[in-house]
């Protein structure tokens, strides 16, 4: 290519052709390279990542795009040779140069391709509730969620399946809403209700148990990367984080509304509720040992810190990856770098420490301490006594047997004192003055820009009214102003994904299937009316999760059988994304500890508190060897363990229990060799089939004495069937039967019960 004989170089005869040539293949569309974009004018000269424009009209010199095409800065010479795209000759060079030179005249019109507005996402509109469809099989919805679900799956030419038998619904409810499984007697009595409403009773029965709050905090310290450690290589015990666990649980349990529990986390200390704050700061933290005694390893580190708080604002309450324009303007969604930073503003104050507990409980501790201290000092005094006149002997005596009691209690209550103490602090948010916030190069902290104030996300300001302070709000005000925006009833995220990740933990799958991310590169909604219909619904009905809950497992939608029926719908949504029947899926590691617990009759239901230890130390550099024999305290509910950041549990880690490393929106379902051989071989799981056994022993003996009496001894039959009540809530047939009668007497009853615990009638929701 070279110029034009006369005049300076014309943009689409000579330029543009170089451009497409040379250019387009890394810096053209919406994955543009480095953020650069030279198919569009607007964005040609606007520039990309960290080098401001990329075109300075009549300074080819200062415009990066010539100075990268000419090789002049070592590094960033354009096109890159591992990119396989011709470089520029020498003509080539000077024909770009000399357009720059002349003014860079790009007229209007003539771009190759056409900017998209960012903005205009499904997930960014406004919720508005759309009508409830009218659908052909109108007998049967039970409300509108079926309607909207019965309504895709006639335009796709599929229908519903039929609905699941009573045995199989209260047992998937039941481990849906608790993480348990239903007694035997549970189910008979719900299978002989043949009144009205009988599953409404079920479902409000299971709503209202404190099991409930267990299981569905279990789904949210998911999300929020909850463990007891500070992570990184040292991995220390982060030992009174537990207190925003207990907080989650009863948070739920109490059915507190989805706005304030928002709120509460945000800003818990406004209300009296330090330990709600303890979500800002769940992800790991370099501590101060581990940081670089330099400043600039210290700003560093600070940057990863709230870093990691921005990731669990958006990504939990948004489902908005902000944290990805720390260092550029994001690569999909209509969030800028500077958007990042004035975000950063309002949570600028938080740090991450151990500070006073303000509560009850804390109070009740601190009281405690108050009265034991002096016995302590007392007890002190009376050895320091003895020791003292013991030296005025001659002969060395033998200590008097008072002096081993005297030190027996001082180091009892010296024990208990620091057990108190450690209840007066609390790993929470901890609140300073804000620090000042400057737009980051490249998100640099050794490179400072601009300061930036607390400011909301400018992709909102025509949802919402925007949200701006001066630099003299108060560290409190500001988080209190960022969660006013985010709770906002017309917020088009807030409640969108909240009511998605409630589908997705019923169903398996969200709605919107990356449920922590909505924006342009996340998944689209399978049912994009039925998500909103749910959203709007939700916040007019007050944000409550209890019955959102109940809506959605007494919908005709979740009543339906798992098995596939029907092989039209497997060949055309194999996935189940359309719901044409349950998605049955494998419960998640947790549920499958705590109901082997339950069947073997061992499941301590103690609520709350520091966590029963599934290591042998608690956090640091030593390791963690695992326990494999507990005692009560370690046959709490799993979610009461001391949880380790980046080390999974020896045998429930292998099924896919998360390490708490990053946030997790979904878990996902994994099938490997070492889940079965964990599973079937376990300490753990040897320990519970013997006491399940001892326990349908116990049973069977208490139902069968008289015809013990009379001589028949043999009670391998009740012994199988009880067995098969207690794990299953049902009978075995007749062919289970006679094998496990086998199984009895050639191995014992506990290898039946072992087996029944390893089933997959066990381990999945039906």
């Amino acid at each position: 290519m070279v110029a034009a004989a006369e005049g300076p170089p014309e943009f689409v005869r000579d330029i543009q052709p170089l451009l497409v040539q040379h250019c387009y293949p890394c810096h053209a569309g919406e994955a543009a390279e480095s953020g650069l974009r030279l198919d569009i004018k607007s964005e040609a000269f606007r520039g990309g990542d960290g080098h401001g424009p990329a075109i300075v009209p009549g300074e080819p010199m200062a415009s990066p795009l010539v100075r990268f095409a000419r090789g002049d800065e070592p590094g960033f010479e354009m096109p890159p040779l591992e990119a396989e795209v011709p470089s520029l000759n020498d003509a080539e060079r000077a024909l770009l140069t000399a357009w720059v030179a002349a003014g860079a005249d790009w007229p209007d019109g003539v771009d190759t391709a056409t900017l998209v507005d960012r903005r205009d996402h499904w997930a960014f509109r406004r919720v508005s509730r759309p009508a409830v469809p009218v659908v052909s099989e109108s007998d049967w919805p039970r409300g509108p969620i079926d309607a909207f679900i019965l309504a895709r799956l006639e335009a796709s030419g599929l229908s519903p399946s039929p609905e699941a038998d009573r045995r199989t619904w209260i047992r998937r409810v039941t481990l849906d809403l608790t993480g348990l499984p239903p007694t035997i007697e549970e189910v008979q009595a719900f299978v002989a209700d043949a009144a009205d409403g009988a599953h409404e009773r079920v479902v409000d029965r299971l709503l209202a148990s404190p099991r409930y709050g267990e299981r569905y905090a279990q789904h949210w310290l998911d999300t929020v990367r909850y463990a007891d450690t500070h992570g990184y290589e040292v991995n220390t015990e982060r030992a009174n984080a537990w207190p925003y666990r207990d907080w989650v649980i009863a948070a739920l349990n109490a059915d507190l509304s989805y706005d304030r529990f928002v709120r509460e986390q945000l800003v818990g200390d406004a209300y009296g509720l330090d330990e709600a704050t303890g979500f800002l700061v769940t992800a790991a933290v370099l501590l101060p040992g581990q940081i670089g005694a330099d400043d600039a390893s210290k700003r560093l580190a600070r940057q990863e810190a709230l870093s990691d708080i921005i990731i669990n604002v958006s990504d939990t309450f948004l489902g908005l990856s902000v944290g990805c324009a720390r260092c550029h303007d994001h690569k999909f969604d209509p969030v800028s770098q500077r958007d990042y930073y004035t975000l950063q503003a309002f949570l600028s104050g938080v740090r991450y420490e151990e500070r006073p507990f303000f509560s009850p409980a804390a109070e009740e501790a601190r009281e405690r301490v108050q009265e034991l201290t002096p016995r302590v000092e007392a007890l002190a005094k009376e050895l320091a006594a003895i020791e003292e006149a013991a030296k005025g002997n001659e002969a060395p005596a033998e200590p008097p047997p008072r002096v081993a009691e005297l030190e027996a209690e001082k180091q009892r209550l010296t024990q208990q004192i620091n057990a108190e103490t450690a209840r007066t602090m609390v790993f929470a948010g901890s609140f300073h003055e804000p620090d000042v916030v400057r737009l980051l190069h490249r998100g640099d902290p050794e490179q400072p820009g601009e300061e930036l104030l607390p400011r909301s996300l400018s992709a909102f300001d025509q949802q919402l009214t925007p949200v701006a302070l001066s630099s003299n709000a108060s560290e409190q005000t500001r988080r209190l102003a960022l969660a006013d925006w985010i709770t906002h009833p017309a917020h088009p995220l807030t409640s969108r994904v909240i009511v998605n990740r409630i589908w997705q933990w019923h169903f398996g799958t969200g709605l919107v299937e990356s449920a922590s991310d909505f924006g342009r590169n996340g998944t689209l909604p399978s049912h994009p009316e039925l998500l909103d219909w749910l959203a709007d619904w939700f916040v007019a009905d007050g944000w409550s999760l209890k019955r959102l809950h109940r809506e959605i497992v007494l919908s005709a939608t979740y009543r339906q059988a798992s098995e596939p029926v029907s092989q039209a719908a497997v060949a055309s949504d194999a996935d189940c994304r359309l719901l044409w029947r349950f998605p049955p899926r494998r419960l998640e590691a947790e549920a499958i500890r705590d109901s082997m617990l339950a069947v073997s009759g061992r499941l301590n239901l103690e609520m709350g508190g520091r966590g029963f230890d599934l290591f042998g130390s608690r956090g640091g550099l030593s390791g963690f060897p695992p326990i494999e024999t507990f005692g009560p305290e370690g046959r709490r509910r799993m979610i009461y363990a001391h949880k380790i950041r980046m080390e999974k549990e020896s045998v429930f880690g292998a099924f896919d229990c998360p390490d708490a490393g990053q946030t997790l929106a979904r878990r996902r379902r994994s099938t490997t060799p070492i889940q079965a051989l964990n599973l079937f071989n376990s300490p753990f799981t040897i320990d519970e089939a013997h006491a399940f056994a001892d326990r349908v022993t116990a049973d069977v003996a208490a139902v069968t004495a008289e015809s013990d009496s009379e001589g028949n001894h043999d009670r391998s039959e009740q012994l199988v069937r009880r067995a098969f009540e207690v794990a299953l809530t049902r009978l075995p047939d007749e062919e289970e039967q006679a094998a496990a009668e086998g199984v009895v007497h050639e191995h014992g009853l506990a290898m039946l019960c072992r087996v029944l615990l390893n089933t997959n009638e066990f381990l999945f929701l039906p």
